[in-house]
């Protein structure tokens, strides 16, 4: 079928959830050495490898492009937009089976 792919495995979801709270956690903590200075481009860098890799471990999402653009605002990483975006593309809703 056109337009259809597996979905992640279990492992692949437990990286990104891991790999998400890594990634803004440093950015939580560094958040002086990469405001708006020098080290800056080395933020923008972490986010791009980061979008990378969710998109490799999960395949692609909408919810990955404005989180990325979020990322590049200042102050935006004391936020923790890369976890959310994750577990949002990452959540499966089970409904109960009609009877």
């Amino acid at each position: 079928m056109v337009g259809t792919r597996a979905a992640p495995s279990t492992r692949r979801v437990w990286a990104a959830r891991a790999l998400a709270v890594l990634v803004d956690g440093l950015q939580i903590v560094t958040v002086p050495a990469f405001f708006g200075g020098i080290v800056s481009p080395l933020n923008d860098a972490l986010d791009l490898a980061a979008g990378i890799v969710f998109v490799l471990l999960l395949g692609w999402h909408v919810a990955f492009l404005p989180t990325f653009v979020t990322e590049l605002i200042p102050f935006a990483d004391i936020f923790p937009t890369w976890t959310a975006a994750v577990l949002f593309v990452t959540y499966r809703k089970t409904r109960p089976q009609a009877s």
